[in-house]
């Protein structure tokens, strides 16, 4: 009975450890996806800053000297 009983935890504890492995694979590949997605819009904030600091530029217009606000 004992034997059984063995048998039975080790087949519980394999599909645990199968379950185990399938989450931390799937949260792996999740973290993978999420790591490429953010540096794609790191990319597009640094092109979108680039662009208006050139569109800024081309109109004349440098924020640096302009005068600080009535409340300052």
């Amino acid at each position: 009975m004992a034997e059984a009983s063995f048998e039975q935890r080790m087949e519980e504890l394999e599909v645990r450890l199968t379950f185990i492995d399938d989450t931390v694979n799937a949260l792996a590949s999740a973290d993978a996806e999420q790591s490429l997605r953010i540096a794609q819009l790191e990319r597009l904030v640094r092109d979108l800053r680039a662009e208006l600091s050139t569109l800024r530029l081309s109109q004349g217009h440098d924020p640096h000297s302009e005068p600080p606000p009535p409340h300052y």
